[in-house]
């Protein structure tokens, strides 16, 4: 097995209890949680260890957001549908 992931697997039962794909609004707000923590540690920087987590976390917001909470009427993604 690769190290990198034998690594990951003995701290993902930790990891996976913080960052996981939400399918409850319940697991949506864990995430946003998260999110503001780690804009608050990381800033903009992008050379700080945990930008990455940042931007994962950010994209799993993001794809629960396109598949549950629906467009504002006025928005312009409303018109151009």
């Amino acid at each position: 097995m690769n190290p990198a992931l034998e690594l990951s697997l003995s701290h993902w039962p930790e990891l996976s209890r913080a960052v996981f794909v939400p399918h409850t609004a319940a697991e949506y707000e864990h995430l946003v949680t998260l999110l503001d923590e780690l804009v608050d540690e990381v800033g903009n920087d992008e050379s700080h260890r945990l930008a990455s987590l940042m931007e994962v976390v950010g994209s799993l917001i993001e794809r629960y957001e396109d598949e549950h909470v629906p467009l504002l009427a006025g928005s312009s993604e409303a018109i151009e549908k």
